[in-house]
């Protein structure tokens, strides 16, 4: 079969189109034929080596497409369904077909949506509710701050905010042009990053930034406030959070890693999959897609380097 493969770590133009072996399940998991994959700065990531990998490696960490086969043990679930799936603790979307586990898998026979709509969900929208309902624990009322807002992520996270009942919602970007793209994904209001100081207090932040807006984080925290950490697109030098600090002021500070946690959770990642499939069947979650075809993966991932994406990118590949 044919896929996009990292077979050294580098820049963009590393990623090669070659032919693998076509994967197998095995016991608890399923073959997808692939239509759509996702592309994310994880990813990226992976094809810089700041994720240690076994080389040559397929990335992609969330597809769409059609069961092609069943592994041992399999139930629920049939060859020929429409699907989501999340991929993202062995990767390998960037290929024609993937396997996962069965777990990180949801039908969308009864949600009506397309499969381009579908592949734009696993990475993001999942995140989005996990993060806000299971890390940070919100409670209806409470105000949040989102970092890199227009992002992939940061378009959920405002919208699963709302959802979850969330008081104000306030969003920040990198560059002004951004303003008006994160409007549209149900921020009550958005800001230059360089300006949170002056944003007040809130109740729960999520940083994917780090560096300089790290810090700036556990400042806006109010008492009682949760910094919920799950990335550092600055690509800058730890920051590191006293202890004494947090004692002090009572304030927590929460990682999240949606690799680690599906790779521990599924059933908890799989059932926070299906509750954004549910939301996004219903209307309640808007995605902005972009689709370009597999061979043009390189030029993918310098888009999402360049800072200068808003919503999600997608690799088309057997639709």
């Amino acid at each position: 079969m044919t896929a996009v493969t990292i077979p050294s770590f580098g820049p963009a133009d590393v990623l090669r189109l070659a032919t693998v072996p076509i994967p197998v399940p095995a016991a608890g998991q399923v073959a997808i034929d692939v239509a759509y994959a996702g592309a994310n700065f994880a990813e990226v990531l992976y094809r810089q080596g700041v994720v240690d990998v076994p080389l040559p490696f397929v990335p992609g960490i969330e597809v769409s497409g059609r069961i092609r086969a069943l592994g041992p043990g399999v139930e629920g679930l049939s060859v020929g369904q429409p699907v989501a799936a999340l991929t993202i603790v062995d990767s390998g979307g960037y290929a024609e077909v993937v396997t996962t586990a069965a777990e990180l898998v949801v039908p969308l026979d009864d949600y009506g949506l397309g499969l381009e709509l579908a592949a734009a969900l696993p990475l993001n929208s999942t995140t989005a509710f996990l993060v806000l309902d299971r890390v940070a624990r919100i409670e209806p009322g409470e105000s949040v701050l989102v970092h890199a807002a227009a992002g992939g992520v940061g378009s959920q996270l405002g919208q699963a905010a709302r959802l979850l009942g969330a008081g104000r919602i306030v969003g920040t970007v990198g560059r002004p042009e951004k303003i008006a793209a994160a409007k549209a994904f149900g921020y009550d209001e958005v800001i230059v990053r360089d300006d949170v100081a002056d944003a007040g207090e809130f109740d729960v932040v999520v940083d994917m930034v780090g560096g300089a807006s790290r810090r700036t984080s556990l400042d806006r925290l109010a008492p009682m406030g949760r910094l919920v950490v799950m990335g550092n697109a600055s690509g800058a030098d730890d920051v590191g959070i006293s202890a004494n600090e947090l004692w002090f002021t009572n304030k927590t500070v929460s990682g999240f890693n949606l690799a680690a946690f599906a790779a521990a959770n599924p059933a908890a990642a799989g059932a926070g999959l299906r509750r954004a499939v549910e939301a996004a069947a219903r209307g309640q979650l808007e995605v902005r897609t972009e689709t370009l075809a597999l061979q043009d993966a390189a030029d993918v991932h310098r888009r999402i380097e360049s800072g200068t994406t808003t919503g999600k990118l997608l690799l088309r590949v057997t639709a």
